[in-house]
C-alpha cells in the first residue's frame, strides 16, 4: 500500500472521530474544491480513485468519483446467507450533520454511499430490477445515506454503520428501510459510465446548503457472523482520496 496516499483502518477511525468535532474541514483545497490523486499500481482499477468532486447542477448536486478502471465492474462474491455477507462501496464522507437527511443530530459522520450487497435487500420501497418483486435487488447498485463511528468490536481502530440500540427510538428519515442501523435508502438516481461514479442527489434532500466539506473512498464492508451490533462494520479500506481523510473538499 503506498503510505504517501493510503492510511490504515486505525487512522481512518482517528480522523473521523476528529471531524466529529468540527462542523468542517479547513484543510487546503486541491483543484477548486475538488480533490485529484494519482493512481496506483496496488489497488484494483474499480476503486482506484483519482478525481472526486461534488458539485450543484440545476436542482441537485451530483456526487462524482473518477477511478482507473471501470467503476462498478467488480461486485461481492455471493455468500448464500446475511452473516458474513459482503458489501462494496463507493463512499462520500462530509461534514453535514446527521440532522441534514432525517437522523437525529450529532449521530457520527454523515456519509453518501453507493453500495452493492448481492446477499440482501435494504432498499424494500423500491425495484431495481424491475421484476415486480422489492426484495430481491441487493445485487444492484442503489444508494443509502450512513452514519460512521468507530467501534473497536469491528477490529482494532476499524469503523462501522451506526447501531439502532434495542429499545431505543431515535429520529429516522422517512425511507429509513427498517433495519436496526443508521442508514437510509433514498434511491437516488446514479450512474456508473466507464470511469465515473455519479449520484445525482437532491438540493433539497439537504436543505440546500451553502457548501460543506468531503472526502472520497472506496470500501468493502461485511455483515457481523452473528448478525448482531456491531451488525456491519467496515472490514477493508481500498483507497481515500485525499489520502489522509482530511474532507479537503469543498462542495460547489
Amino acid at each position: 500500500m503506498n503510505t504517501s496516499h493510503r492510511i490504515k483502518l486505525t487512522t481512518l477511525s482517528t480522523i473521523l472521530s476528529t471531524v466529529l468535532l468540527t462542523p468542517f474541514s479547513y484543510a487546503h483545497n486541491k483543484h477548486h474544491g475538488h480533490i485529484q490523486a494519482p493512481a496506483s499500481t496496488t489497488i484494483a482499477t474499480e476503486f482506484d480513485i483519482v478525481h472526486t468532486k461534488i458539485v450543484t447542477q440545476g436542482s441537485h448536486l451530483l456526487f462524482q468519483q473518477a477511478v482507473t478502471g471501470e467503476a462498478g465492474n467488480k461486485k461481492p462474491t455471493k455468500n448464500g446467507q446475511l452473516a458474513g455477507a459482503q458489501v462494496y462501496s463507493y463512499v462520500w464522507p462530509t461534514s453535514l450533520n446527521s440532522s441534514a437527511v432525517g437522523f437525529e443530530a450529532d449521530q457520527g459522520i454523515l456519509a453518501l454511499a453507493l453500495t452493492v450487497h448481492p446477499d440482501f435487500d435494504d432498499t424494500p420501497l423500491y425495484d431495481e430490477d424491475g421484476d415486480g418483486n422489492k426484495t430481491n435487488d441487493g445485487d444492484n447498485w442503489h444508494s443509502h445515506w450512513v452514519v460512521l463511528v468507530p467501534d473497536n468490536a469491528c477490529g482494532d481502530g476499524a469503523l462501522k454503520v451506526k447501531d439502532i440500540a434495542k429499545g431505543s427510538s431515535p429520529k429516522l428519515p422517512a425511507t429509513w428501510p427498517n433495519l436496526p442501523l443508521f442508514i437510509d435508502s433514498p434511491g437516488f438516481d446514479f450512474t456508473l459510465q466507464q470511469s465515473e461514479v455519479l449520484v445525482r442527489v437532491p438540493l433539497s434532500a439537504l436543505g440546500f446548503p451553502e457548501s460543506f466539506s468531503f472526502d472520497g473512498v472506496t470500501a468493502g464492508l461485511r455483515i457481523n457472523q452473528q448478525v448482531h451490533a456491531p451488525l456491519l462494520c467496515v472490514s477493508n479500506v481500498f483507497d481515500v482520496a485525499s489520502g489522509d481523510l482530511s474532507l479537503p473538499g469543498k462542495s460547489q
